[in-house]
Order: structure tokens, then C-alpha cells, then sequence
């Protein structure tokens, strides 16, 4: 199993500590830019939200995105294969827990 290395990632307006792959180190940080652009983006739609409100929204975003991959217009083809990439970095620190 290779080394894990720790980074800090900012969303919203927290940080987290994830221990990730050093090779998805670079997909995981292009999603979390895509994150912070988009709740950039509702901040300026929706005035006035709080952070949650705007991580929910991001949420629903990426969710209703995901179901309808064609439906992504201005984010790059490979976007998909990097937040799998992070997905799977996220449940390796997270494991499923209800």
C-alpha cells in the first residue's frame, strides 16, 4: 500500500485535513477548486445564504450533474474521472457510516 500524504483543503469555509494517494493529490485539489468556484458562483446567484445553504446547493449541483453527465457544459471532459478519483480518496478517509 502506498504512503499517504496529508493535505489541507479549504471548502466553504473550512478546512479539512484528508490523507490521500500522492498521485490523486492533483485531482482531488482540481475538484476542490471546481467546489469552491461553484459555490463562488451561487454566493452571487443566491445573496444572502449561509454556507451550508451553499455547500447543499453544490450538492444537488454535482448530484443532478452526475446523473446527466451530458448535461456538463463548461467543465473539462475529464472532470468525471477526477472526482471519482476523489471520491474514492474521500471514502478511504471516510469509510461509510450512517
Amino acid at each position: 500500500m502506498p504512503e499517504l500524504v496529508a493535505i489541507n483543503i479549504l471548502i466553504g469555509d473550512r478546512n479539512y485535513r484528508i490523507k490521500i494517494d500522492p498521485t490523486d493529490e492533483e485531482t482531488v485539489r482540481k475538484a476542490v477548486k471546481v467546489i469552491q468556484e461553484k459555490i463562488l458562483e451561487f454566493k452571487v446567484q443566491f445573496a444572502g445564504k449561509d454556507m451550508q445553504d451553499y455547500i447543499a446547493m453544490v450538492l444537488v449541483w454535482f448530484a443532478t450533474e452526475r446523473a446527466n453527465p451530458s448535461a456538463i457544459t463548461s467543465l473539462p471532459a475529464d472532470l468525471q474521472s477526477r472526482l471519482d478519483a476523489m471520491e474514492n480518496a474521500l471514502d478511504a478517509v471516510f469509510p461509510d457510516e450512517v
